[in-house]
């Protein structure tokens, strides 16, 4: 069974999208990230950065303690490993995953996250600051789009690779990004929206959070106001 430390984020939805796609038996519990539940003890054993998803695999491979991951692109390594599923077993098509899936964790995801925190939460509407990221996403979604081309998915396979970047397209029109721009990305995200595991996916996060996480100034602060001596 997978404990699974989970809200819904774009990060926390790449976990989903592997458990449903591979029926691992799986229980969530919800991290209220607006509410400041990340810094509860018990999560923070598990998380020390405070920060979604999390999972504690209480049947590893080598039959040992239950381990625990943080970092949703560890997180999705581990899994494939666990599983032997959505990952390659030769060299070259491992090597292809991983760098795609560096790929996601270094870029696509942090610039547009800093997308999403100046169009949409920053009070101070900061020009540059709005255009810095949107051309960078933008760069981004070329990248991927031009890697796509004569390619069903990222590493020729469906793996994680896959499932790390689509969560960051979903709120493409929140990163002012019109996917008619891109045909070879959008021909490939259509393809993995119609899937039935992503469809279960973001079904089961419409149940768990029907409220945006930045709501009033109390969960603004908690998202945007940390420093230092919030892990002291």
């Amino acid at each position: 069974m997978i404990d699974f430390h989970y809200w819904t984020t774009p990060n926390g939805h790449k976990v989903t999208l592997f458990l449903e796609e591979t029926g691992l038996p799986y229980k969530i519990f919800s991290v209220d990230i607006g509410k400041g539940e990340q810094f509860k003890s018990e999560f923070l054993k598990i998380a020390p950065n405070n920060r979604i998803p999390a999972i504690v695999d209480h049947a590893p491979s080598d039959g040992g303690e239950p381990i625990s991951v943080f970092e949703s692109g560890a997180i999705l390594l581990y899994l494939a490993d666990k599983t032997g599923k959505f990952i390659s077993s030769t060299l070259r098509g491992r090597v292809d995953v991983l760098q795609w899936l560096f790929w996601q964790m270094g870029g696509l995801g942090p610039m547009a996250g800093q997308n999403h925190h100046f169009n949409t939460y920053a009070l101070d509407k900061i020009p540059y600051a709005i255009d810095r990221y949107v051309r960078e996403t933008a760069r981004l979604y070329g990248v991927l789009d031009h890697h796509l081309t004569g390619r069903d998915f990222i590493a020729g396979e469906y793996s994680i690779a896959d499932m790390a970047c689509y969560p960051w397209i979903v709120p493409h029109a929140r990163q002012e990004q019109d996917l008619n721009d891109f045909p070879n990305l959008q021909r490939w995200f259509e393809s993995i929206r119609a899937r039935p595991a992503t469809q279960r996916a973001y079904e089961l996060a419409a149940q768990i959070n029907t409220a945006p996480s930045v709501h009033d100034e109390a969960s603004r602060k908690i998202l945007f106001g940390q420093d230092a001596s919030t892990v002291k």
